[in-house]
């Protein structure tokens, strides 16, 4: 699927905050996008979702300006990211996936630092910074060094970077991976905030409920192609069937049953509309294999199922034993590229010579 249902133009005729047109990337002989065409809308949450390796963290790394895509076009509320790279910038802002921050450094001063980068004085830095840490619960934390935070509160941190020249387009790379649940509470609450506001936020996560409690549309990235973009309720009804979920110890045995049946590994799937009541033909259709049956999930249509259709795998948690390993190669971003993808050609480097990257790509 190249292209994107969703207009691309707001009713008004101005330019969407994302255009992405054709987009291709690879990496030697292998092809990370492959003619992708996205639109995001202004106030709309898209949840980008795929596994690792599908392309995501790569999509929003041509976006942000840090890599340059190899065909197509992307635009930033109209500005072109490959002709005028600073104003589309300007116009964005990112938070990665590797955490940007600076550990000997207060939390007040790492918003400074990357405030200046955007072009902002100090007396409209300092308005910002206490703007963006009151809602991600740093106010009470500004004058503390990042070395001496929590994981969650360092990710906060890092958030707050990418949203201190009050973006119209935010792109979030797994912004909730790894921490806790107070920290992923505040930042669902505010990336809802900042939507109804009209900011268009690109999400990418592998927690399939965020999505949902975002109350976000959906794009579905598999193997560099854009496999499925529109509303969580669209997806559901046009490829959500449900299942019955067999995992096994050693190999699946034979299964006859009248629904059409899938193997992944030591799991079969059994696709019904119904499923909850497809499951007793279904158990009863093993025989002695039920004694090698370890676990049995119904699933019924949701964005799980639809993933699982579109993908042929369940979604991957974060961190989870197995995930497939990224491309291996790391785009290295200046001081003027991350986290919020906002500074000025010729900025100096950032404090203690440390680098910014912007994480593996997929």
């Amino acid at each position: 699927m190249s292209t994107d249902p969703f207009p691309a133009t707001a009713p008004d005729g101005a330019p969407p905050p994302l255009a992405m047109r054709g987009v291709g990337k690879r990496y030697g002989s292998v092809t990370a996008l492959d003619d992708v065409s996205l639109h995001i809308a202004e106030g709309e949450v898209v949840g980008l979702l795929g596994h690792n390796g599908a392309g995501k963290t790569t999509l929003m790394s041509l976006v942000a300006g840090l890599l340059r895509p190899d065909a197509g076009e992307i635009e930033v509320l109209g500005v072109s990211t490959a002709r005028e790279p600073r104003r589309a910038r300007l116009r964005l802002g990112l938070a990665p996936q590797e955490l940007g921050v600076y550990p000997p450094l207060t939390v007040r001063q790492n918003l400074r630092f990357f405030a200046e980068l955007a072009g902002l004085r100090r007396r409209e830095a300092d308005r910002r910074i206490e703007e963006a840490a009151e809602p991600l619960g740093l106010a009470g934390l500004l004058e503390r060094r990042v070395g001496r935070l929590s994981g969650g509160e360092q990710r906060r941190v890092h958030t707050a970077m990418a949203l201190l020249h009050r973006p119209r387009l935010l792109l979030l790379d797994e912004p909730t991976a790894g921490v806790d649940v107070e920290t992923r509470a505040r930042l669902l609450a505010h990336v809802r905030e900042l939507a109804a506001a009209g900011t268009a936020v690109c999400y990418s996560t592998h927690y399939l409920g965020e999505v949902e409690d975002l109350h976000a549309s959906v794009a579905v990235l598999d193997h560099g192609r854009l496999v499925a973009r529109g509303t969580i309720a669209d997806l559901v009804r046009e490829h959500g069937d449900g299942a019955v979920e067999l995992t096994f110890s050693g190999a699946p045995p034979p299964l006859r049953v009248p629904w059409p049946v899938t193997r992944a590994g030591e799991t079969l799937r059994v696709h019904a509309r119904e499923p909850h009541l497809a499951a007793p033909e279904v158990l009863a259709a093993l025989g002695d294999a039920l004694t090698r049956l370890v676990n049995l999930r119904v699933l019924r249509p949701s964005l799980e199922t639809v993933f699982l259709a579109l993908t042929g795998q369940r979604p991957q948690a974060p961190g989870e034993p197995g995930a497939p390993a990224a491309l291996g190669e790391t785009a290295a971003a200046d001081a003027t590229g991350v986290p919020g993808a906002t500074g000025a050609a010729g900025a100096t480097e950032p404090p203690a010579g440390r680098t910014v990257e912007a994480g593996r790509h997929g």
